[in-house]
């Protein structure tokens, strides 16, 4: 599995606390510097079944600059939406697991981490 966190994140050292007691085997990206592809971004939205205005961070500084909060949220405005995550990837909500198995999570929540240690 790998999970994408940003280091400074209390939920995401929370998770990978989790995750090494656990012995779970992941891979660490750090996002922000390895920053995911507009079509990474829609493969994880895939993966978790949600569209990416479910996985934008509305309080980030760039959220404001950009209004994200009066855009669309159809489908014709869902490449826009993709665009602004990987072109400000401090946007994207994190932690984000991808398993093994093809399936995601959000895992800001110590069930949602362990939720992917049963698959």
């Amino acid at each position: 599995m790998e999970i994408w966190i940003n280091p400074a994140c209390s939920k995401c050292r929370s998770a990978l606390t989790i995750l090494d007691a656990e012995g779970a085997d992941y891979t660490v990206r750090r996002y922000l510097e390895d920053v995911p592809s507009e079509a990474e971004i829609g493969e994880v939205l895939g993966r978790l079944g949600l569209e990416p205005w479910d996985i934008v961070r509305t309080q980030e500084a760039a959220a404001k600059e950009l209004g994200l909060k009066e855009w669309p949220r159809d489908d014709a405005s869902r490449a826009r939406w993709i665009a602004a995550l990987a072109a400000h990837p401090k946007l994207i909500q994190r932690p984000i697991i991808t398993a093994d198995d093809g399936t995601a999570v959000v895992a800001r929540t110590e069930e949602a981490v362990r939720g992917t240690l049963a698959n």
